[in-house]
């Protein structure tokens, strides 16, 4: 392996668990155990490759050290999930990036999970429709079996031809994936929840309609949204054993 790649390691290494560490500060505990364990399986990669017995004694302390905070945070999380206790509040800035449904949701999903339920009362116009087939699509590329994916949603009076028209096409596609998507409607709905049945609950303020419109069809965010700026909002993430059951 050459130096470049041993460097490029390293590098990615140290990112990672400077955003763990950042997380980890900021109270964020499941999301930094996460940047926690891919630092340390990154640092590991390096000491596999690493010559020079000083530097494989140096990267042996750091491991040791991220491995044993990454154990105290995972002792604490499932304490305070036993405990019924868990909750955790990420606020989303106005115009911040890098809250793709897949770097929101990733810490929470888990080879368990195989059940989705999302209420979101605006999943109705051409944008909204197309943000839950990305959260699925999401659920599809993610390292879990979900098979069912629950939405409830209201019902568009001004064009529901349009509304059930794209979710039935939705519904079409994810079967072919093998995934079941339940669709009710509410005429009543206002709350935004999005719960996993290994027992994550994600509240977030606008529900998944939280990213600003591109500023043009050829403009940076307009495909990837992790480049998407979001409007301000609130995310709320607590455990089963601390709000209703499934």
């Amino acid at each position: 392996m050459s130096q470049n790649h041993v460097s490029g390691m390293e590098t990615s290494a140290v990112s990672v668990l400077k955003r763990a560490v950042e997380l980890d500060q900021s109270g964020r505990l499941q999301e930094s155990l996460v940047c926690y364990q891919e630092g340390i399986q990154l640092l590991i990669d390096v000491l596999k490759v690493v010559k020079d017995e000083t530097k494989k004694g140096h990267y042996r302390d750091k491991i040791k050290r991220y491995m044993d905070r990454a154990e105290q945070i995972k002792n604490h999380v499932s304490q305070l999930k036993e405990d019924g206790k868990y909750h955790e509040q990420i606020k989303v800035a106005e115009d911040a990036t890098g809250y793709s449904y897949e770097a929101l949701f990733k810490p929470y999903i888990s080879s368990a999970l195989t059940e989705v339920w999302v209420e979101d009362p605006y999943i109705r116009h051409t944008h909204q429709l197309y943000n839950f087939l990305r959260f699925c699509e999401m659920l599809l590329k993610a390292s879990c079996e979900v098979k069912t994916v629950h939405l409830l949603t209201s019902q568009d009076e001004a064009d529901s031809k349009q509304q059930t028209g794209a979710l039935a096409e939705v519904r079409e596609s994810l079967g072919s994936h093998g995934v079941t998507l339940d669709l009710q409607f509410s005429s009543t709905i206002h709350d935004r929840e999005i719960r996993f049945d290994n027992g994550w609950i994600i509240k977030i303020g606008r529900g998944l309609d939280y990213f600003k419109r591109p500023k043009g069809r050829f403009s940076v965010g307009y495909c990837d949204y992790d480049l998407r700026p979001c409007q301000e909002t609130t995310v709320d993430i607590f455990h089963t054993k601390h709000t209703k059951t499934l």
